[in-house]
């Protein structure tokens, strides 16, 4: 049997066909309908968060945090992401500023942060990467005494906590991703988290064309929202993630055990940090070595996932800026196979064909 690097979780259908005799009941599909309203309810509580807003992907969140904040310049922001957190500045008209990460932990790292700040720069995006935070407290008070708004994207963090606080109450705005690989997901969705309730007026106006009424509009916006048959998949799943969390955790400590006596390294957690366990990255010692592992998975119905590769900083649409951090870790990162279904048998499997492959 084939072993994808992600599989989707499915609820029992019965349950979602429950939820969709409900909206053929009320053919109400769409324009924040009842399913949305309760979704975000049981994530602010479930996150404790003070402003959720659920929107149709995690792109479109971090495009509308950016337009909220009125973001006109230079965005310190990191090489090491998935290509929607640098895609976004740009298509929003902003410059994005390439900072590099620390080789542990592969967030931005805030000791390099100071020497890119110039007159230009209004604002830091970073990345929980992996789900991992950032030095939320050191990028909080360069942002203070340089006057910086903060976006964090932290479409990998769902759940993650920090010193007993969700990580998303850090910054001026986090943003999610429901995308249906997520641990959480409405099988495509997002969300935008902020504690200012300024910015949240703005944000709920922002998501649904500028609508104030059906006749009225407050501002410019964009068509964010999202409908009730995504809602009514998330109400499925969000019952089920600390089980998720639970399974994926049992997962990624196998592989621990399978490969602790192999030159494959891990990124360090963020201390103080109860973790999601949203993906299974690993650092082997070169890229020659992760194409030779990688192939060798392959050639087995074993599919894993160079990711983030290529480092953003590279992209042909910015200004190429070095990173040499964030360039030698991206040839050298592979994430494995981690979703809830994987079986014991199978990580036996996959650890069993690296071990090989890596004696060889």
């Amino acid at each position: 049997m084939n072993i994808n690097v992600t599989k989707s979780y499915l609820p029992p259908l019965e349950e979602y066909v429950e939820y969709l005799a409900g909206i053929w009941d009320r053919v109400y599909l769409t324009n924040a309908g009842p399913l949305v309203v309760e979704l975000e309810k049981q994530l602010r509580d479930y996150l404790g968060v003070k402003h959720l807003f659920f929107v149709n992907n995690g792109t479109i969140a971090l495009q509308i945090a950016i337009k909220a904040l009125e973001l006109k310049g230079e965005v310190i922001t990191t090489p090491f992401s998935y290509v929607a957190t640098t895609s976004s500045l740009v298509w929003e008209g902003c410059k994005p500023v390439f900072v590099d990460i620390d080789p542990e932990t592969l967030c931005l790292d805030p000791k390099l942060i100071e020497a890119s700040i110039t007159p230009q720069t209004v604002a830091i995006m970073a990345t929980h990467v992996y789900g991992n935070p950032c030095d939320v407290e050191a990028i909080e008070e360069i942002a203070k005494r340089r006057n910086l708004r903060v976006i964090y994207d932290a479409a990998h963090a769902f759940g993650v906590t920090y010193k007993n606080n969700s990580v998303l109450n850090y910054g001026d705005i986090s943003t999610l991703s429901f995308h249906a690989t997520k641990l959480f997901h409405t099988v495509e969705g997002g969300a935008i988290v902020t504690n200012d309730d300024e910015l949240a007026h703005k944000i709920s106006y922002m998501r649904n064309f500028g609508h104030n009424g059906p006749e009225a509009f407050w501002g410019v916006g964009v068509n964010g929202k999202s409908s009730e048959f995504h809602a009514a998949m998330g109400l499925c799943v969000l019952p089920r993630v600390n089980e998720l969390i639970r399974r994926r955790k049992e997962i990624s400590e196998q592989y621990d055990r399978l490969l602790a006596h192999t030159p494959f390294a891990r990124p360090r957690i963020h201390n103080e940090t109860k973790y999601n366990y949203s993906y299974y990255p690993t650092l082997l010692p070169s890229e020659e070595v992760l194409l030779k592992v990688r192939d060798a998975l392959i050639a087995e119905g074993i599919t894993p996932r160079r990711y983030f590769y290529p480092s953003l900083n590279t992209l042909d649409y910015t200004d190429k800026q070095p990173a040499p951090v964030s360039e030698d870790v991206s040839v050298r990162v592979l994430c494995l196979p981690l979703y809830y279904g994987l079986e014991d048998a199978d990580v036996e499997r996959i650890c069993a064909v690296i071990v090989e492959t890596l004696q060889d």
